[in-house]
């Protein structure tokens, strides 16, 4: 009986052990807006410290695990890593920024406009079919982003006074990052298979070294000041949120089918809506709620 147990387990393509990895990883995401806002660094030198320590951490990880990073790729792959590598850290910058200019709900949904801008885009850069099922999924993610930013005329502008500049900047910070992250995946399925691992270092130490030159030119180096939380949270948002996260979610996809996977990213939002609204105050409107229901549920479909 308990072989036959393992053997349906096994046909569903769900193993427990790796769907509590999945979902570890996801809930760790969905802290990430409520850590940002403690830490008193700039956007960019936090994104990049991120990165640092992400790839330490996972090069240190895949070394005691037994495995090794290979230095014989293929160049042409290794240029679309770098380059989504860099994405990724420019990406960081704008989420930093939207949680830091509107509520961690109201950024954390307009980064989740990923799969609609993958689903519009792909027609001409992936030469995929752009269904009816698709643009309909687009359309109501759109509805969604309209009713939880709160638009002048719609019920959430008219009860939050307006749409302030503050808000409006942080919904264009998330929709940008948005935006990049979707020509990330779209990068990421362009080329060939690669080593996750790999991959992964080889995006998180791009990430970190494209911003270098940018912070020479904009940060004060000499103003950072960090108590000893501030250095805590940094590290908990570096190797935590970044390595560890990185290292469960990776870990997790050999027991899991991709429809699993793509279903359970989701608590990742959900997670940053319950923290928002439950340790920070910042609570959706009704008409944002259901904005709320139409952006998750148009990026859950579009994965089916």
């Amino acid at each position: 009986m308990e072989s036959n147990r393992e053997e349906r387990e096994a046909g569903s393509g769900t193993d427990r052990t790796s769907l509590a990895m999945l979902t570890a990883a996801m809930v760790i995401y969905g802290t990430i807006g409520i850590f940002r806002r403690s830490i008193p660094l700039s956007s960019g030198m936090l994104a990049c410290v991120r990165g640092l320590l992400g790839s330490a951490f996972l090069c240190l990880f895949v070394r005691l695990r037994g495995g090794r990073i290979r230095h014989g790729m293929a160049r042409r792959d290794l240029a679309r890593f770098i380059l989504s590598g860099a994405l990724i850290g420019v990406n960081w910058i704008l989420l930093f920024e939207a949680y830091n200019y509107t509520s961690v709900a109201v950024a954390t949904l307009c980064y989740y406009m990923q799969p609609v801008i993958v689903i519009l885009v792909s027609p001409f850069y992936l030469k995929e079919k752009l269904t009816a099922k698709k643009l309909l999924l687009a359309a109501a993610a759109v509805l969604g982003m309209i009713l939880v930013t709160g638009l002048p005329g719609t019920p959430a502008a008219d009860a939050a006074g307006g749409q302030a500049a503050g808000q409006l900047r942080g919904v264009l910070c998330g929709l940008g990052a948005a935006a990049l992250y979707a020509s990330v995946i779209m990068l990421n399925k362009k080329g060939g298979p690669a080593d996750p691992w790999e991959r992964t270092i080889i995006q998180l130490t791009s990430a970190a070294v494209v911003l270098i030159p940018y912070l020479a030119l904009t940060e004060n180096f000499s103003a950072i000041r960090l108590s000893g939380t501030a250095v805590v949270l940094v590290l908990i948002l570096g190797i935590v949120h970044t390595g560890i996260a990185y290292a469960l979610y990776f870990g997790s996809m050999g027991g899991l089918r991709a429809q699993t996977i793509a279903l359970f990213s989701y608590i990742d939002p959900v997670v940053a809506l319950i923290l928002s609204a439950g340790l920070l105050g910042e609570r959706l409107t009704a008409a944002g709620l259901l904005g709320a229901a139409l952006i998750l549920g148009a990026a859950v479909f579009s994965e089916a």
